[in-house]
């Protein structure tokens, strides 16, 4: 294996790549137009990982939304300014990013967490429950397997990565304060030579109030 990467040196490295390669996820589709049929008006919408900015901000933000984008890679901040400038993008880690408690109507992570520990995972679903305004929405979606700290090749680079079953990661999402409203599992095929096909988990959930 090649030398292993952080997140941000990983998301740097790969660029619009990620885009190509991961750009058409049907369970990612599923999760925008579910929050976009439950939304209010110019809703507060914060994407967690928010890559490219596309599809997940600039479907929220052509749709009337507010949203704000945080990723750790300040390459992936530079082309989602310039693919979405609907949105705003800030260059910020999540486990250490603040903003007040109860100013989003909804949160979004797709693929955001599988970098991160089984610790961590917890504590930044804990912090994005304190985040969101009551009612406010919560899509998750990430490649459920029991795994931790498994060395992976990525799109030419090595990194380290940690999952749950799906059935582990629903059960912490409701302890870290949320309803669960609906779970949507899918197999999809990266558009990249050679690529084996992959779980894809949708976890729709709600902050009660």
């Amino acid at each position: 294996m090649s030398e292993e990467l952080t997140t941000a040196e990983l998301f740097d490295a790969i660029g619009t790549r990620y885009e190509e390669a991961f750009g058409h996820r049907p369970v990612v589709d599923a999760a925008l137009r579910e929050l976009i049929e439950v939304l209010p008006p110019s809703a507060r919408v914060l994407d967690i990982g928010s890559g490219t900015g596309r599809p997940a901000a600039a479907e929220l933000a052509a749709a009337g939304h507010r949203v704000t984008g945080i990723d750790v890679s300040g390459e992936m901040v530079r082309i989602a300014r310039e693919q979405v400038p609907g949105a705003e993008f800030v260059r910020a880690d999540v486990r250490e990013w603040e903003t007040a408690p109860g100013t989003w109507d909804a949160v979004c992570a797709f693929f955001s967490f599988v970098q991160l520990s089984r610790a961590e995972t917890e504590r930044v679903l804990g912090r994005i429950a304190g985040w969101l305004a009551p009612g406010g929405r919560f899509a998750l979606v990430t490649v459920p397997a029991d795994i931790e700290d498994v060395p992976i090749e990525f799109l030419g680079h090595s990194i380290r990565v940690t999952s749950f079953s799906a059935d582990a990661l629903a059960d912490r999402v409701r302890v870290a304060g949320f309803e669960v409203t609906g779970t949507r599992e899918e197999r999809f095929a990266p558009g990249k030579p050679g690529a084996e096909p992959e779980e894809h988990l949708l976890i729709s959930a709600r902050k009660p109030g």
